[in-house]
Formats: C-alpha cells, structure tokens, sequence
C-alpha cells in the first residue's frame, strides 16, 4: 500500500511539473506571439518533426499530464482502473522518452521509478515458480 502512495506522488509531481507545467511555458508564448517569442530556443529535441512543432508538443504534454493524475489519483483510491492507468502510462512514457531528448531523461527516471514502485506494490513477494 505505501508503494502504491509513492508511485502516486511521483506521478503527479511528473504530471503538475513537466507535463502540465511545460504547457504553462506556452502561455507566454501565445500572449507575445510566436514571432516574438521563440519556444525552440529553449527547447530542443532530437527528433526534427518534434522540434519543428513544439506547440502540438505541450498540448500532447498536457494531454499525457492529466491522463498520469487521473490514474494516480485512481491509484490513491486504491481502484483498479488507477493502477492499469498508471501502468499504461509508465510504459508509454517509458517506450517514448528515448524520443524526446533531453526532457525524456527525467520522464524515465519519474516513469520508471513510479513502474517499479507499482510492480513491487502489486506482486509483492510473489515468486516465479
């Protein structure tokens, strides 16, 4: 249970601070203007489709950072649903951040910590055999 609250908080710092908080950088943005206010100069990805739309990046973030609190908030609530969210959501994150250098190194630290709380909490002491 008290992996469980672990892996929940670490969600939820990983959704309120670089998901939802990256889309938070965007308002600035929107305000000045694109021409005004380039985003890329403090953002740069490997990925050159990632990097020349930067924009639809923060509103994929957002997206992915409400999915992370609602299954962490499930997981707080000890429902099911919250613990296969979350697992949903670790493993996509995981699969993704190779994608998204330099931000997916703190995603896979956050992700993975959080998916190996999760799995620990769940199969416990279980062995294999």
């Amino acid at each position: 249970m008290k992996k469980y609250k672990l892996a929940a908080i670490l969600m939820i710092i990983h959704g309120c601070f670089m998901e939802i908080g990256g889309v938070l950088c965007m308002i600035p943005a929107l305000l000045l203007g694109t021409d005004q206010f380039d985003i890329g100069q403090y953002f740069e990805f490997k990925l050159p489709y990632f990097q020349d739309n930067l924009y639809l990046m923060m509103v994929m973030g957002a997206i992915y950072g409400v999915f992370r609190l609602i299954g962490a908030i499930g997981l707080l609530k000890n429902r099911m649903w919250g613990l296969v969210l979350s697992v949903i959501n670790c493993v996509v994150t995981i699969a993704l951040m190779m994608f998204l250098l330099p931000a997916g190194i703190m995603d896979g630290i956050l992700a993975g910590s959080a998916l190996i709380l999760i799995l620990m909490g769940y199969y416990g002491d279980k062995k294999i055999a």
